[in-house]
């Protein structure tokens, strides 16, 4: 039995403040408490941030059981309430969805069923569509590495080459994503290189390259989200772009401190990643499992989540990456996390899940994230965060150190990949 990709920093006792509110139990026993108070499934979509809040207002409704091969039910009739509907109808009902794709045709797939909102792409669905050898990827590599030679080279070669590398880059993934804003009516999430990590500047500069060749195609900037790592200085860039109007995904987000960060630079959203915070408590621990509720991902995600809603911070709680919570070797304990988390924001989920959740016919999802009864569960002071403060408390968060380096060296290693491609075929 696989998981899917993709953290909860510890914070010591240590913390620079104890006004920030940090320690390394999260919280646990308020948290937990929340699980017995909250909502159930049959609650509206529309109370994810409580009556005022309209940033993540809508939820896509299904009408029937969705077909697909192995797993398809004859029924037709069944709505995303009743006890007829699949996990994946329920969970659609309470929670936003986007799918964690860059494959065109699964996309589509999904995309036709009403269940799916948004798409989100990273570097690796990039440097996968350079080197599939499809059709429809092929025109877009070339695409690319034409529209980069008409912009920045002439007869006598390319005077910046490494430039010209990297636009063709950001050309290939806004073109996946146009493609992908065809086949959901949401937003795409678009990747500024990762290597600008710490670069501020570079990656503002950047984002609003991308953003601008978009609108050259015809593709708003309201169907776009610009991802920038949960660096300081991604988050930062966030900010600058949030007030032009460019929306901004923080992904890589492993702690509270992160989030709150995020949260109090106005980014749209963030992408917290459960499955790999899971993945480092299990290293550290030696534990095999955890109960889901008790999953340290998923406790730091409803901290998080809780600390959006009780301060009235805009920004979407949009978990990404996935691990079972019980360990692989137990059934369906693969969608743990997931269920763990019903009612959260916005999930963004790979199509293997999607499927498993498909294929739970009957199955009706309980709400567990509820903006009201979690807000009231929240411990943690709105502190502002400055870059000392959270240079400071930073130090302390092993767990978001750790896996925020191993993220951005992983999507690094497949951005270098891509820029080979196009090296070769330029």
């Amino acid at each position: 039995m696989g998981y899917h990709d993709p953290n909860v920093g510890s914070y010591p006792s240590s913390t620079p403040s104890s006004s920030f509110g940090i320690s390394d139990t999260y919280s646990y026993s308020s948290l937990f408490s929340s699980f017995g108070s909250a909502s159930t499934a049959g609650s509206q979509c529309s109370s994810r941030f409580g009556p005022s809040r309209s940033r993540s207002s809508h939820c896509p409704q299904s009408s029937a059981l969705i077909t697909f091969g192995s797993s398809a039910s004859s029924s037709s009739s069944s709505t995303s309430t009743s006890l007829r509907a699949t996990a994946l109808e329920s969970l659609a009902s309470m929670t936003k969805l986007s799918i964690d794709s860059g494959d065109l045709d699964v996309v589509a797939k999904y995309g036709a069923t009403g269940l799916i909102t948004d798409a989100t792409t990273n570097p690796l669905f990039v440097s996968q569509a350079g080197s599939r050898g499809d059709a429809r990827y092929e025109s877009m590599v070339e695409e690319a590495i034409t529209y980069a030679k008409e912009k920045s080279c002439n007869l006598e070669g390319c005077e910046d080459p490494v430039g010209a590398v990297n636009l063709a880059i950001d050309r290939l993934a806004v073109n996946l994503g146009a493609e992908l804003t065809r086949l959901v009516p949401g937003v795409v999430s678009t990747e500024v290189d990762i290597r600008l990590s710490y670069d501020t500047e570079g990656s503002v500069d950047r984002a609003r390259r991308i953003v601008s060749m978009y609108e050259e195609k015809g593709v708003p900037k309201d169907r776009i989200l610009i991802k920038l790592a949960g660096t300081w200085e991604g988050i930062q860039a966030a900010r600058v772009l949030e007030r032009e109007g460019i929306k901004c995904n923080i992904t890589l987000v492993f702690g509270f401190l992160q989030a709150a960060a995020a949260a109090q630079a106005g980014a749209y959203l963030i992408s917290p990643f459960p499955g790999r915070i899971l993945d480092w408590h299990k290293s550290k621990s030696g534990r095999s499992g955890y109960e889901p509720a008790a999953d340290p991902g998923v406790v730091a995600v409803r901290r998080m989540y809780s600390y959006f809603r009780k301060y009235g911070h805009d920004t979407v709680c949009m978990p990404a990456s996935w691990r079972p919570s019980r360990g692989p070797e137990v059934e369906g304990s693969e969608v743990d996390e997931i269920l763990a988390l019903a009612g959260v924001d916005e999930m963004t989920i790979p199509p293997p899940l999607l499927e498993k959740l498909n294929s739970m016919e009957d199955y009706e999802v309980e709400r567990v994230c509820d903006a009201e009864a979690d807000a009231a569960t929240c411990l943690d002071p709105d502190f502002p965060l400055t870059e000392e403060t959270f240079a400071q408390y930073w130090e302390t968060d092993v767990c978001s150190q750790d896996k925020l380096k191993e993220g951005i060296d992983a999507f690094t290693k497949e951005t270098e990949k891509l820029a080979q491609i196009i090296v070769d075929r330029f």
